[in-house]
């Protein structure tokens, strides 16, 4: 994963996303114009053991995997959902 520092701290905030997929690229943005620091994993560059294991833990909150995943105070958003990003990151 890699990381992206902010001013905003909401803990272990992980983004699960995909290099091609705009969505996640204006989730990329929307958490960054927020400030929130958070880590990033782009799940098609991952090797494919990786991959499950990611598709697992995004399974276990949302019951399937899709992309953009993002994970934060122990629940999930699914999707470019500005509104719900910021009622998980309690912004």
């Amino acid at each position: 994963m890699e990381r992206v520092e902010g001013t905003v701290d909401r803990g272990d905030v992980k983004l699960y996303a995909l290099s091609t997929c705009v969505w996640c690229k204006k989730t990329r943005a929307l958490l960054e114009e927020l400030g929130v620091a958070y880590d990033y994993e782009y799940v098609d560059l991952a090797a494919p053991a990786r991959q499950d294991e990611i598709e697992a833990e995004i399974a276990a909150f949302a019951g399937r995997a899709s992309y953009p995943a993002l994970i934060a105070n122990e629940g999930c958003v699914v999707g470019y959902r500005p509104d719900d990003i910021k009622k998980l990151l309690n912004l």
